[in-house]
């Protein structure tokens, strides 16, 4: 059986006609897609396919979604169906490519398709592959994940013993508002070997005004394979709900990217660190609703992602950075001085994952933590309202400062396994800025961001 599933990234650019429209105007469309198997070149694959649609003057819609027939040989075709929304209004493009053997490189590189509103054909155009520019990342963009990898690690990996705790959290930002969301889910084992218990919070960060939050729980933990599972809130690999005070959620989440390892892969498949974190999607996509008492949102295709932390407890003193870089690129960080007495006289230690165009930097987990034989190492400033991160492995180098202003932040207490209390101070409105660099007989400028308000951070402290 076939456990591996295939991911992959498409560009293309060209035209629309709309009916009644005297000219033409542009098209991007930006798609990942994702099958559940391997494609296969001599049979029919099915994909599910979401992105980005620009057409100039009517739509820059960043929550598109549809499915791909991925037929190459057995019917020499590649079918879109993407569905988009210009307002209210939803429409549909459809189009195939037809496969020849004469012309292999313009077959599969032109797009002729239809444009669809409420069933009827409301425009026509054609979209094309751009090879000079986009082959290189498109090929590069190709993964072939473990088919159950991101699905599993929602499983909890609590195992009956005292003194652990294992957390869901999802951050995602609302793309029409700019408003932040956090959803913490949490389950406590305490040290003593008292009753576990599952607890967490919902907070909303908007544009204007204060921070809203209601906490939920403690309630009793009953494990269930598909995630955590309360009565007041649900999190698996597909969907989060809940209800708590004048809060109410049901989101869908769509996984976009193969897991992303913050900390070593075996760090989290055996727990041998005091904690471990990882992604079981590196980017997602959350469609669904969110009541607060400040008003209603309606989420469509906001991006985000949900995270997994199991181990010990908390950290003398972390901070952590979740920023969505766009086009499926995205970068993690924790830094963190830990508990145990060796560790714990160590300046912070830095996991820093950069996935770029499909590639993960740096290429081993422990690299930014510990640098080779300690030499090396990624260096971490922790503080508040401004924190940074800098570090260098073989020929790259990376600067992040992150700003957490005050009125966009919440804090808010843990309660450790061990009953020791610690606050977190948390910015789901916050500002990054990451440059990196390359060496090229100097230093050069590689690639750079500017997140404002867009960035998701955290600072905690005993």
């Amino acid at each position: 059986m076939n456990s591996r599933s295939t991911t992959f990234a498409e560009t293309m650019r060209g035209t629309v006609r709309l009916f009644g429209d005297a000219e033409t105007r542009r098209v991007r469309l930006d798609l990942s897609v994702q099958a559940t198997s391997v494609l296969r070149p001599l049979g029919t694959t099915t994909a599910w396919a979401s992105g980005r649609v620009r057409i100039e003057g009517l739509v820059d819609d960043p929550g598109a979604a549809g499915e791909m027939e991925i037929s190459p040989l057995a019917r020499r075709r590649i079918v879109y169906r993407v569905g988009f929304t210009v307002g209210d209004r939803k429409y549909l493009l459809v189009g195939w490519k037809s496969v020849s053997l004469r012309r292999p490189v313009a077959s599969v590189t032109v797009l002729p398709y239809s444009v669809y509103e409420d069933g009827q054909q409301v425009g026509q155009g054609t979209l094309r592959f751009p090879l000079a520019s986009r082959l290189v990342p498109f090929l590069a963009s190709w993964r072939f994940p473990r088919r159950d990898e991101g699905v599993s690690a929602y499983t909890p990996r609590w195992d009956g013993s005292p003194g652990r705790t294992e957390v869901w959290y999802t951050t995602l930002t609302d793309a029409v508002t700019g408003t932040g969301i956090w959803l913490h889910h949490e389950l406590t084992a305490p040290t003593d070997g008292a009753t576990e218990y599952a607890h967490g919070w919902v907070a909303v960060f908007p544009p204007e005004g204060p921070v809203e939050y209601a906490r939920f729980g403690p309630e009793p933990w009953v494990a269930s394979p598909q995630g955590f599972d309360t009565t007041e809130a649900m999190v698996g690999s597909g969907r989060l709900r809940g209800a708590t005070g004048r809060f109410r959620w049901d989101v869908e989440q769509t996984s976009l990217g193969a897991p992303l390892y913050t900390f070593p892969r075996w760090a989290w498949r055996r727990p041998l660190l005091p904690a471990a974190q990882m992604l079981p999607a590196s980017t997602c996509q959350f469609t669904g609703v969110v009541e607060h008492p400040g008003g209603r949102l309606e989420l469509r295709g906001a991006p985000g992602a949900t995270a997994r932390i199991y181990g010990h407890g908390n950290a003398r003193r972390w901070a952590w950075l979740h920023a969505d870089l766009g086009d499926g690129d995205v970068l993690e960080v924790v830094a963190a001085v830990a508990m145990r007495p060796v560790l714990g006289k160590l300046p912070p230690m830095v996991f820093l994952r950069l996935r770029k165009n499909g590639r993960t930097w740096p290429r081993r987990g422990l690299r930014s933590a510990f640098g080779w034989a300690g030499v090396g190492r990624f260096r971490a400033r922790i503080g508040l309202p401004v924190w940074s991160v800098t570090g260098r492995a073989g020929l790259r180098r990376i600067h992040v400062t992150v700003t957490q202003p005050e009125e966009r932040t919440l804090a808010l207490e843990y309660t450790d396994p061990d009953g020791s209390r610690l606050v977190c101070r948390n910015s789901e409105r916050s500002d990054a800025h990451i440059v990196v660099e390359r060496w090229w007989g100097g230093w050069r400028s590689e690639a750079r961001w500017t997140l404002t308000g867009t960035a998701h951070a955290e600072v905690g402290e005993r």
